[in-house]
């Protein structure tokens, strides 16, 4: 096995960071959240316009690993907030401010912060061997890494409180029907499938895409007013692009538009 906690490739504009610790189910230490900041930091510098985040082995991610911030009575309390601060807020923040589209390929259980690492992204993609779990009840802890917040606006609160509070595994086929995630797909396929849908939205008008996100993300603070306005100021911003004039002139010539991400 590697010794790097993260594995990083970029190929054919779609970059790809996969979780690196399979012996630990891909949980997150502070040596892995180190070295996930340097990927995604190249993600963008290496010109990619589709981001795959996955785990390696059995599991996409278990979560933190408790044995790197390991606590018992009689010790001095381990400060939880300082993590959020330092490791998984900012991870989140930079895939969600990622001016393009990410896929969560979750090959395995997803539990914690690794299941919410995979809400954060842009699609989410689960074979059908995967599990969705939010164990943070039997720890005492609320749920972290974004779940507070996209957990009710992706199933309901009282979804959202049944998965947090009683902490039960979802199937990624239950997953699927109840909105928590885009789709799942039977395992042979898994693989074949998430690189047809990375290359064909690496493929795509990448500035438009970028601005679908953040428009969508938006929504959710914004009054109808306020989201027509930023419709307006991105909709002006992607009417000066390339990739819509070419848009346009492949429509009018009957052909499959060739987008240049500008």
């Amino acid at each position: 096995m590697s010794e790097q906690p993260i594995l990083y490739t970029c190929e054919h504009n779609v970059a790809r960071i996969t979780l690196n610790r399979p012996d630990r189910m891909n949980a997150f230490t502070t040596l892995m959240h180190e070295a996930m900041r340097v990927a995604m930091a190249r993600v963008v510098s290496d010109g990619a316009r589709c981001l795959v985040i996955s785990g390696a082995g059995r599991g996409f991610c278990a979560g933190q690993d408790l044995n790197d911030r390991a606590v018992s009575a009689g010790q001095a309390p381990v400060d939880l907030g300082q993590s959020m601060e330092q490791n998984y807020a900012p991870l989140v923040r930079s895939i969600r401010e990622l001016p393009m589209p990410v896929i969560a390929a979750v090959n395995g259980v997803a539990a914690g912060a690794g299941c919410n690492l995979a809400l954060a992204c842009d699609l989410v993609i689960a074979c059908e061997s995967a599990s969705f779990l939010q164990p943070f009840c039997k720890l005492g802890l609320i749920p972290d890494t974004g779940g507070s917040y996209f957990l009710p606006r992706l199933v309901g609160v009282q979804r959202a409180m049944g998965l947090t509070m009683l902490g039960d595994r979802i199937t990624a086929r239950r997953a699927a029907e109840i909105g928590l995630i885009w789709e799942c797909v039977d395992d042979a396929k898994f693989a074949e499938h998430i690189q047809t849908t990375a290359s064909a939205l690496a493929a795509g008008p990448t500035l438009g895409l970028a601005r679908t996100k953040q428009a969508m993300y938006a929504s959710a603070n914004n009054s109808l007013a306020q989201q027509l306005a930023l419709e307006t100021s991105l909709m002006r911003e992607c009417g000066n692009s390339e990739d819509y004039r070419e848009g346009v002139a492949a429509f009018k010539e009957k052909r499959g538009a060739k987008f240049t991400g500008r």
